[in-house]
């Protein structure tokens, strides 16, 4: 059963959103009255999704949602009353994954739950496939310098700085990355 947390400070409509949620089959893990206890309940209780009105006192619905995706990343779906394009705009560049316009009806609400969890952990995969593919280029880079300076100031060919570089990655058992990183300081220690 999924775990969802809530965000409105109108007791009344918490009361009908949380009946809407579990009426769909899941459960209400977090109910917050302001953007900051919002963040607070996304840390402390990690729901699998929060849905968060707009309008609420000390941190506003969007600005939550933005602290959220960087404290504590947590698919969020906002609620709103009026669909305009500056909040539509300010909800994008929060990282919001759903938006539901008030009120919400119970034939809206699991969709859109499912589809803001589901974009969540696609943008987590392509998140977690970029800082991949940055980390890896990086380490190239870090390898092809070791590599052109092993040339430069041993008089290797590039085959032979290569096969330096694994053999002693081996014989260390440290990645041919963190040797490279020890031979580029070797060299400029003693003055490039």
């Amino acid at each position: 059963m999924k775990r969802i947390a809530i965000a409105d400070d109108d007791k009344a409509s918490m009361l009908v959103l949380k009946g809407l949620i579990q009426e769909c089959g899941y459960s209400v893990v977090a109910e917050a009255s302001n953007g900051a206890a919002a963040i607070e309940a996304c840390v402390k209780d990690k729901p699998d999704l929060i849905i968060m009105d707009v309008g609420m006192p000390v941190k506003d619905g969007i600005a939550a949602a933005a602290d959220i995706n960087r404290i504590s990343p947590t698919p969020v779906v906002i609620l709103t009353a009026k669909d305009d394009e500056d909040t539509v705009r300010r909800a994008i560049e929060a990282g919001v994954m759903g938006y539901l316009v008030k009120p919400v009806r119970l034939e809206e609400l699991a969709p859109a739950i499912e589809l803001a969890i589901s974009r969540f952990f696609e943008w987590q995969a392509v998140r977690k496939e970029n800082l991949d593919l940055k980390t890896e280029l990086a380490s190239r880079k870090t390898i092809e310098k070791a590599k052109g300076l092993l040339m430069a100031k041993e008089g290797m060919t590039e085959n032979e700085a290569f096969t330096r570089l694994r053999k002693v990655s081996m014989d260390r058992r440290k990645t041919m990355v963190e040797i490279a990183e020890v031979i580029i300081l070797a060299f400029e220690k003693k003055g490039g």
